[in-house]
């Protein structure tokens, strides 16, 4: 009973819509700063970033921020509006998705939640990161975690279609700091990373292999509802302590970044008007995070 309240309040304090949720802009003050990039102006790896499925971030929107801050980096930003094959993934260095969603989904975020992508696109990701691709995997919380839940799980990533929360204070704004969920990532260079911030999101379970950089440890709880931001006394839960909000994974020749929340490699204006992403005050080391990710992407 408990915890059901907790769900309560939480319901109580965060209720939103898509349609809120789509107030959400890019910062148009945010400006990526890169003091030492890794690659030459336009000389680095080629990274697509998704838009080809009902994507709620893109390269020039929601991901404006994250393009800048790649772009500064040396790398050379394009946008995908194709679906994935053999061909439309040839080329292309590191692969993008965030935030996915079935068309019957835009604008629809309750169940059921259907796949964003066919049978013959996962197949085809899959083939391509076994032979040498890198995947950089965003699902937020739901809807966006079951529509890529195939996607995911083709590499073994749990995806949970709900929204993680620490029960104790109903907080779902995470701060994830060395010794405190945050793990380095392997080979990270530069300047280290103090602290990394994720806004909601979702949790999921890991392949063996796989590496957890960002860990929940403490009363977390992943909430089931049926529909986006309404949370009632019977909403299913699971215990979502241990699980990962961001982990990297070698699949053959490739490698795969997947990651559950996808404001914090942004830089947007909230519903409410405050900072979110790379913006915030404290997330400003999220930044140095993505390039670390990015690079052991591309190393």
């Amino acid at each position: 009973m408990k915890v059901l309240a907790r769900a309560l309040a939480l319901f109580a304090m965060m209720v939103m819509s898509p349609a809120v949720s789509a107030q959400q802009r890019s910062d148009p003050d945010f400006v990526a700063k890169v003091e030492t990039p890794h690659f030459e102006a336009g000389t680095g790896p080629v990274v697509a970033i998704d838009q080809a499925h009902a994507n709620f971030h893109t390269m020039l929107g929601r991901y404006r921020a994250f393009t800048n801050l790649l772009t500064a980096d040396g790398y050379r930003v394009e946008a995908n509006d194709k679906p994935f094959s053999a061909e439309t993934l040839a080329g292309i260095d590191v692969l993008v998705i965030a935030n996915a969603l079935h068309p019957s989904n835009s604008g629809n975020w309750r169940l059921p939640v259907l796949s964003a992508f066919t049978a013959d696109e996962i197949s085809s990701v899959h083939a391509w990161v076994e032979n040498g691709g890198r995947l950089l995997l965003i699902a937020d919380h739901m809807p966006f975690p079951g529509a890529a839940a195939g996607m995911a799980d083709t590499f073994g990533f749990g995806f949970k279609n709900g929204f993680a929360v620490n029960m104790d204070d109903s907080e779902t704004r995470f701060v994830f700091r060395p010794g405190e969920g945050l793990a380095p990532v392997p080979g990270e260079d530069g300047q280290p990373v103090g602290q990394v911030v994720t806004f909601t999101g979702q949790a999921f379970s890991l392949p063996q292999g796989a590496t957890s950089l960002l860990t929940l440890h403490g009363p977390y709880a992943v909430l089931l509802p049926r529909e986006a931001w309404k949370f009632e006394a019977d909403t299913p839960l699971e215990v979502a302590d241990g699980l990962s909000q961001g982990a990297i994974l070698e699949v053959g020749n490739g490698r795969i970044a997947a990651f559950g929340e996808a404001a914090a490699f942004s830089a947007q204006i909230s519903s409410g008007g405050g900072p979110m992403g790379m913006n915030a005050p404290d997330a400003a080391d999220n930044a140095t995070f993505i390039l670390a990710v990015m690079h052991w992407l591309t190393r």
